[in-house]
């Protein structure tokens, strides 16, 4: 056991000191995805209101990372009142200011909408009721680019535990009663992986963050990134110490500015605080960090394809054994693990296994953030227990489906998962549950689907992101996966033949059977949960030529009704081509004889079948819903 180090001591001090002299009040605006819709205007717009208000001293205007309800961006919360903003605008900032924190007045319209009225309270919006933010708890609260933030809360704590109280091997068997599960898609269990590189005889021991996440609408590791970097970093550190490894790396790919930007800053901060490089906290340990940028390749994502592109190497993954725990990066021992993991560790080790393991199901424990997105009112980023069910999902925090829309299925795990249709809605999601339907938790994406959707066109879009993503070492992947897209754009095309879709599923099994790594193996899972659970659609694409959705292009057609045309003339208007006939007035049926007299009267107008390219601009600029789609 190791003495308590002055490093340490003062780090406790300045915790303590820190805690006694943060402002009472804090108005916390989120600078990260929110900045496509102007939040940084709007934190300008702070600054100089709380400085015109005089309550530039009082009042603690902080950048944060995400606070979930990306549907409302702008996002801002009011503490410690617990008022949550959204939508604000630059202009509304005099008003808050004002209102809110001058005489503690609610604005209602930046309120969130409920069917009651406005709901002001963050704890009373059913977005944030039905969640267990964990991982989550400080992401939307701290500013990510300062440190003393993170430790104010608390970040740094358990390494000094860890460090001065702990072995190696009793953090790993903390770790593995947990029940903690890689959080990167496969779920791995933590602790087993741990074991086996701390067993593995080597001087020179690798520890590797994946975040490299390249689902389509998935964002859940840049947010933890962006939002809280520290909790990151010192998850690695606390599976260094276990694993014995004195160097690691973040694998983020480039394509996210800001989480570089923001971890960047975390790690050159830690070194200056002692808490990497070498004798960490005064303690003897050894650790330091790098980012490495990668190039956005898919398949990097796979154990394997990362080392080889940390390498210096063509992303391209090896058979295994040799595991990486064996033999990873530069022939050492490597351990990789992805970022929502290892934000976990710090929390597991703090509140111990037996609090971890209550949460969740028998076999999936915790939490799982996914990035919830689609055809649902509430998209955004949401952390609940493992075992919470899709509907409680959709529903309870998502909203429901806009415009009272149906229902149809949610795409879970991105291109390697597969469609869980509307029938399972009350299904629990964990692992097992999730593989028995056909998909695959994967590392969080779940998109929402309506009955809009059409599911051929949806296993074409995942097939056709496969194919372009494979690095094209193995034959069943490269050729297979090629095979497939071209098989269904036929068929979404309108030239799908009878024994198309038998091609489809034994292309399939050729393909999960006989490639090489994960990508290739779990490709066609699109394909096939999509014949599983909506075999109907293509037949009704193949036999009858006939989109049921309304969505392939080559196989529907637009109408105008008579009963409904308003003779506005937008459809001609806004038509490309134009292929739209008719005449701006007042509908025959409505004109009287003065408006014959003056030449005021329209006429219905058509479409022309055979110039319409079906670009559906008419559909979407008719007031009257004349226009329809079949």
């Amino acid at each position: 056991m190791f003495v308590i180090t002055t490093q340490i001591k003062e780090l406790r001090a300045h915790r303590r000191q820190a805690q006694v002299l943060r402002p009472k009040r804090a108005v916390r605006i989120c600078a990260t995805g929110c900045r496509a819709l102007g939040s940084l205007e709007v934190h300008a717009a702070f600054e100089k209101e709380l400085a015109s208000a005089g309550l530039a001293d009082e009042v603690a205007l902080i950048k944060t990372g995400c606070q979930g309800i990306c549907a409302g961006a702008p996002v801002i919360s009011i503490d410690p009142d617990g008022i949550l903003y959204l939508g604000a605008k630059p202009e509304d900032v005099s008003e808050i200011v004002r209102a809110t924190l001058a005489r503690g007045e609610i604005v209602d319209r930046l309120c969130f909408q409920g069917s009651r009225g406005p709901i002001p309270k963050r704890a009373d919006i059913p977005f944030f009721a039905t969640q267990k933010q964990i991982v989550l708890a400080r992401c939307g609260r701290i500013d990510p680019t300062d440190i003393e933030a993170a430790v104010t809360e608390g970040t740094y704590e358990i390494l000094e535990r860890v460090l001065t109280e702990m072995e190696p091997q009793t953090v790993i068997n903390e770790i593995s009663i947990s029940g903690l599960r890689g959080r990167g898609g496969a779920g791995f269990p933590t602790g087993r992986k741990w074991s086996l590189a701390r067993a593995s005889q080597s001087d020179i021991k690798y520890l590797v963050c994946n975040a490299d996440e390249g689902d389509p609408g998935a964002f859940m590791d840049r947010a933890v990134i962006e939002g809280d970097p520290h909790a990151v970093i010192e998850g690695m550190l606390i599976a260094a110490y276990a694993i014995g490894a004195q160097h690691g790396y973040v694998y983020v790919r480039v394509e996210y500015p800001i989480a570089i930007e923001h971890l960047r800053i975390a790690i050159e901060q830690a070194r200056k605080w002692g808490l990497l490089g070498e004798n960490i906290l005064g303690t003897g340990m050894k650790f330091d960090l790098k980012i490495k940028a990668g190039a956005g390749a898919f398949v990097c994502g796979e154990e394997t394809a990362l080392i080889a592109s940390l390498e210096g190497k063509r992303g391209q993954p090896r058979p295994r054994p040799p595991f990486p725990v064996e033999r990873g990066y530069l022939g050492n021992p490597t351990v990789i693990n992805n970022v929502e993991t290892l934000a976990n560790v710090s929390l597991i080790i703090e509140r111990g296994s037996g609090w971890y393991r209550a949460i969740g199901t028998e076999n999936s424990k915790g939490t799982k953030i996914f990035a919830l997105a689609g055809k649902v009112n509430n998209t955004g980023l949401v952390e609940v227990p493992m075992g919470t069910t899709l509907r409680q999902i959709v529903y309870d925090i998502g909203g429901g489906i806009p415009n009272g829309r149906a229902f149809k299925a949610a795409q879970m795990g991105g291109p390697s998962g597969g469609c869980v249709p509307a029938k399972y809605l009350d299904m629990p999601i964990d692992y097992e549950s999730v593989k028995e339907v056909g998909a695959i938790m994967g590392s969080g994406g779940l998109i929402i689907l309506d009955e809009d959707t059409c599911m051929v066109d949806l296993a074409r879009y995942f097939m056709d992101f496969c194919a372009k993503e494979s690095c094209g070492k193995c034959p069943p992947c490269r050729i297979g996966t090629t095979h497939m897209r071209k098989i269904l754009e036929r068929i979404t095309a309108g030239r799908g033949e009878s024994e198309d879709v038998g091609k489809l599923e034994e292309l399939a099994g050729q393909i999960k059977k006989n490639s090489l790594c994960g990508l290739g193996q779990t490709a066609p899972n699109p394909v096939l949960t999509t014949i599983r659970h909506f075999r109907e659609e293509y037949e009704a694409h193949i036999k009858d030529k006939r989109c049921p959705a309304a969505a392939c292009r080559s196989l529907i057609s637009f109408t105008i009704l008579p009963d409904k045309c308003i003779c506005c003339g937008r459809c001609a208007k806004n038509c490309p081509v134009p292929c739209i006939n008719g005449q701006v007035g007042k509908t025959p049926a409505r004109a009287t004889e003065e408006d014959r007299k003056n030449g005021k009267v329209g006429k219905i107008f058509e479409i022309q079948a055979a110039l319409c390219i079906k670009c559906g601009a008419c559909f979407d600029v008719c007031p009257t819903d004349a226009v329809v789609k079949k």
